[in-house]
């Protein structure tokens, strides 16, 4: 299979998984290794971070007209009875905050449990669980709107997020919404939330990883036919995880508000115990 025919298949799988919660970086992880992408290219790796700019851009290109809102009417609110601290904006930039700042200084283990098949199962596996018991217990929800969330709510989704970067199978996603349920949110605004969360958490992981690749020289890594050769490889990849990931943010949103999370928390089980007994017969049949 030829890097371009492999790109665009990784740019589909990012743009399913990249806001289900399902662990895109999983879905990632795992493609590349059934496909022979070789895991510890340096340039592979920051291949799987940049490709998610393209699915977050495109939540921002589906909540323009609600982003916009948000900073024209910062800090008073569209209805004029907000203040600073109370502000959407500031509600998310704090449990951005809470995120980023720990999940910098972890990043070497991130690293090397991206790379650990046993860590991506048990925390899909019990991910799912967990997602499965809040979705039948937390069913009478105080937070109906995203707008009306507080402080507390706010920092405490931060907090659960560091789970989802220290454990690769996790799921950002699966992290805010299941604790925003905890914190007596309702699934929509907690995922809604988990969307608007994502724009700066993950613009800032993909600036830090491409920082990291230019300055290092890896995104001219393997590359036998032409200098430009990865730079395409990448623009596929992140033009159809746009397209993608955009057509699976609109249907998602209508799904959980009929439907619920439980079938996404059997699936993360289902998957959590192959990847489990995949990493079993590699450890009993090693390379």
């Amino acid at each position: 299979m030829n890097d371009y025919t492999l790109s665009l298949l990784l740019g589909i799988i990012e743009g399913l998984t990249e806001f289900l919660p399902v662990s895109s970086t999983a879905h990632i992880r795992i493609a590349e290794g059934l496909l022979g992408v070789h895991l510890d290219s340096e340039y592979w790796k920051m291949y799987s971070v940049v490709i998610q700019l393209g699915a977050i851009l495109s939540v921002i290109a589906y909540f323009w007209s609600r982003l916009c809102k948000f900073i024209v009417t910062f800090p008073r609110g569209h209805l004029g009875n907000r203040t600073f601290l109370t502000h959407p904006l500031t509600r998310i930039s704090i449990a951005f905050i809470v995120t980023a700042g720990p999940s910098y200084l972890l990043d070497k283990r991130i690293g090397k449990n991206l790379e650990n098949l046993w860590v991506i199962g048990f925390a899909l596996l019990v991910g799912g669980a967990i997602m499965w018991i809040v979705d039948v217990v937390y069913t009478k929800p105080r937070t109906n709107r995203l707008e009306d969330m507080n402080l507390f709510q706010a920092v405490w989704i931060g907090l659960m997020q560091i789970l989802s970067a220290l454990f690769p199978g996790t799921s950002r996603s699966m992290a805010t919404i299941a604790s925003g349920q905890i914190a007596q949110m309702s699934r929509a605004s907690a995922l809604e939330f988990s969307f608007f969360l994502s724009i700066p958490t993950m613009l800032a992981a993909t600036g830090y990883k491409l920082f990291q690749a230019l300055h290092h020289r890896q995104l001219g890594a393997g590359d036998p036919l032409a200098p430009h050769h990865p730079w395409i490889v990448l623009a596929i990849g992140f033009v159809v995880s746009f397209v993608v990931a955009l057509a699976v943010v609109a249907w998602f949103i209508n799904w959980v508000r009929r439907h619920g999370f439980v079938p996404f928390a059997v699936y993360r089980i289902l998957l959590g115990f192959g990847i489990l007994a995949w990493a079993w017969w590699r450890s009993m049949h090693p390379a």
